[in-house]
């Protein structure tokens, strides 16, 4: 095991006696020990937390070591001093490490630096203060399961008798004072800025609120899930498009972007007259997991929002997908945390309540769909959203359901659109009395809606450009968090590195984490404390701590795709000068060659069929160079690499090429060719349940990204696809005549990927994607001018 931790501040002597004063370990009372084992008994017995007796404690501290040959509890009642050695072989243990398996007895300090655990150096005889510098770093080291140790003692009731009166902060971070049962639950009616059932009155929307019973007022974690309030999976499914279908020709036209630039339009609706106001709510929901990182911090005094916004169950409206009108609902709910918009008891009395409770400040989190709306919601620039932790969302929906003129699936969802979104999570229809009243009007939109995105193609248009929300990127005043799987081919890295781009010179602060999974959370992983930098990030944003954060974590965390465990700092991703390698007969080299080379795009029926029903087979027979479909491909290697390579930023292809029709397409991908065990992209669980959130509270699921056991000749490491009818741009159609030569640049997915020496880089060219583009299987020879064809791979 390989411990990453971030967040871990050092703080100097007079911090740690303050800060350990206020959870009960009174340095005054270290001070006037006997002796500093006697100090360190003390320390031990607090950390007891569900034992008492004197004699039961010294019966639990035997179950440890002090040294290799005598027990923990009888060491410090004989002995005055404690030293290195005795203190991190105590710590091993207490961290939850296993002796003969994560170290040695006799030598822990190796053990320390090899599991990358914080520890003090001194080696020399320890005084109290030494012990004191410690204890303060112990409690804020992480335990095997991948949580602090302080945590770890929260947990088990810790923090029981402590005063709730506001949150705790201890290493600049929230602690886990509160319990479940200090714990309100309220749902709320907000008054929208938008009418999108066009009823004339302005949408109002459910918004359930869970937070702890305090008079302090609290900041507030919240969620716009469009999934919360149920889904409609058998309905999206019945929706799903047909893929099946050949590649239209399009006609030739001068499109500019001006010609196809969404404006939004005024509307007229009508506001509720407010009838009264109440102190409390009316209405309440049921307890429930939600998301664990918000969870987490219910127990550490921040109250929770969720809302699955318009077109919902409970809510007016209709889903949208991504529209203005989802944009303006998601705002709403921030203005009224932050006592700038109303809200009801109930749909009917038009009775106003307040968020009294609330500091104003909100921090966004969430993955996919929820980080999207945040995305969204911090292209407004609105008051009272100090951060979003945006985690694999969209910037752009056309660069989730499009890609250069071409339908795009998002990975493992062939055939999904926006469409088909929107009518999964129309939870309106949940409720029948509801669906009879509104889904009229919403089959009639759902019919104008799949015209307006054009599956016919694949352009970029007003509909998209609506759904684009870095055209807003210079309103954003909230900091930002980005976090993206470097494997994610549902919300594809793209999304995370052009808002990145995006914000690069705003006058915010922003940092981003990128890791070597797929579309996944990584808030329970044990060599990484994304938990803990999550908390001392909007420690500051929303109760304006000063811990130093922006110094503390780094602007940028990678997680190495070779080494398990090991995540590390970098300067930058983007802007990496190219290594140009030329495509010859011959592979990928330094020299360019005449010559031209051709592939196919048809497949007989038996093997069309075959792909269809396992597009995963297809994938891996596409990376095999003398496999089935050796002629539906060119395949490029450099030779062994001599020395490790770092990928890092949006590898470039410029081809020259010919098509035997007026359509075609171009697919490539990016491999990492030679026999290894790699790093598996689903985490493996390690416990399960293994993460407590809490005392008495919700758990999680202990992951951890470990390596394959089976070894495996390639990898993918990125992608990139064009309709060779969009080379200039993705709103503008080009001319496209059979066998004429033309260039064509392509950028790929974006990447920071690890490639050792010994592999070899590959490129694969090829026509249909059975994962991801419309598979028409047509007739189509595609041929390569080699001397103008090169591939530029960014290298730091």
């Amino acid at each position: 095991m390989k411990n990453n931790q971030f967040a871990q501040k050092s703080v100097n002597l007079n911090t740690v006696k303050q800060e350990l004063a206020q959870i009960g370990f009174d340095p005054v009372e270290i001070e006037n020990s006997k002796n500093v084992a006697d100090a360190f008994l003390k320390l031990l017995k607090k950390a007891l937390v569900n034992v008492n007796d004197k004699s039961s404690q010294i019966e639990k501290l035997n179950n440890l070591l002090a040294t290799p040959d005598q027990q923990l509890g009888n060491y410090l009642v004989n002995n005055g001093e404690i030293n290195q050695q005795v203190f991190y072989l105590v710590v091993l243990q207490l961290l939850q490490f296993q002796a003969d398996v994560d170290f040695k007895i006799n030598d822990p300090i190796s053990a320390m630096k090899k599991i990358n655990l914080a520890y003090i150096p001194k080696t020399a005889k320890w005084n109290k203060n030494d012990l004191l510098k410690a204890w303060y770093l112990l409690l804020t080291t992480h335990t095997k399961n991948g949580q602090t140790y302080l945590d770890h003692l929260a947990n088990q009731g810790f923090f029981k008798g402590i005063s709730k009166e506001h949150p705790l902060f201890f290493n600049g971070k929230a602690q886990a004072i509160f319990e479940p049962n200090d714990l309100i639950y309220e749902t709320v009616y907000v008054e929208t800025d938008t009418d999108s059932d066009k009823d004339g009155n302005a949408d109002l929307i459910k918004v359930e609120i869970t937070r702890p019973k305090t008079s302090f007022k609290l900041g507030t974690l919240y969620t716009a899930s469009p999934y919360d309030q149920g889904t409609n999976d058998d309905w999206g499914e019945q929706m799903t498009h047909n893929v099946d279908e050949p590649l239209a020709r399009k006609e030739p036209d001068d499109t500019t972007y001006s010609d196809i630039q969404y404006q939004k339009q005024p509307q007229k609706f009508s506001t509720r007259k407010t009838m009264g106001f109440s102190d409390h709510a009316t209405e309440h929901h049921t307890p429930k997991p939600g998301y664990t990182l918000n969870d987490y911090f219910l127990m550490r005094g921040y109250a929770v929002v969720y809302s699955s916004e318009i077109g919902t169950k409970d809510s007016d409206g209709i889903q949208t997908c991504g529209s203005h009108a989802q944009t303006d609902a998601t705002v709403s709910v921030i203005e009224w945390i932050n006592h700038k918009r109303r809200a009801f008891t109930n749909r009917t009395d038009n009775i106003e309540i307040k968020a009294d409770w609330s500091n104003g400040n909100v921090a966004m989190t969430g993955r996919s769909y929820l980080g999207t709306l945040a995305n969204a919601a911090a292209t407004t620039g609105v008051d009272g959203l100090k951060t979003i932790i945006s985690e694999a969302a969209i910037s752009s929906w056309y660069d989730y359901y499009r890609e250069n003129g071409l339908v795009m699936a998002p990975g493992g969802f062939q055939g999904e659109d926006a469409d088909v979104l929107a009518a999964e999570t129309f939870s309106r229809s949940l409720n029948p009395g509801d669906n009879l009243k509104i889904r009229p009007f919403f089959d009639r939109y759902l019919a104008s809606m799949k015209n307006l995105m054009d599956r016919t193609t694949g352009n970029y248009n007003e509909f998209w450009d609506e759904r684009n929300y870095r055209n807003d990127i210079s309103n954003i005043k909230a900091d930002v968090l980005i976090v993206q799987g470097l494997n994610d081919w549902n919300v594809k890295p793209v999304n995370a590195a052009k808002l990145w781009q995006g914000i690069s010179h705003l006058p915010i602060n922003k940092k981003i984490i990128l890791h070597q999974g797929q579309h996944i959370y990584i808030n329970a992983f044990r060599s990484f404390d994304f938990n803990d930098i999550v908390n001392m990030w909007i420690s500051h944003e929303l109760y304006d701590v000063d811990n130093d954060v922006m110094e503390q974590i780094p602007n940028m965390i990678v997680q190495d795709n070779v080494k398990p465990e090991t995540w590390t700092k970098q300067k930058s991703w983007l802007d990496n000068s190219g290594k140009k390698y030329y495509l010859n007969q011959h592979g990928l080299t330094d020299t360019s060659e005449t010559g031209q080379l051709t592939y196919h795009d048809q497949l007989d029926q038996a093997e069309f069929k075959q792909y269809r029903i396992s597009p995963q087979k297809w994938a891996k027979d596409l990376l095999d160079q003398n496999g089935p479909l050796k002629a539906n491909q060119l395949l490029f290697k450099t030779p062994n690499l001599t020395e490790d390579q770092i990928i890092s930023g949006f590898p470039k292809l410029h081809l020259r090429i010919a098509t035997s029709k007026n359509v075609g397409l171009l697919s490539a991908r990016l491999v990492d060719y030679g026999e290894a065990n790699r790093l598996n992209v689903t985490p493996t669980t390690l416990v399960p349940k293994g993460l407590l959130l809490g005392h008495k509270w919700y758990t999680d699921d202990l992951r951890e990204f470990t390596l394959n056991k089976h070894p495996t000749p390639s990898k993918m490491i990125s992608f990139g696809h064009i309709n060779l009818q969009n080379r200039h741009s993705s709103y503008q159609n080009d001319e496209l005549v059979p066998h004429q030569f033309y260039d064509i640049d392509l950028t790929f997915q974006p990447t920071f990927y690890h490639l050792p020496a010994g592999r070899k880089l590959g490129l694969v060219l090829y026509g249909t994607d059975f994962q991801m583009t419309q598979r028409g299987n047509q007739k189509i020879d595609y041929t390569i001018d080699l001397e103008n064809s090169y591939l530029q791979v960014p290298h730091k």
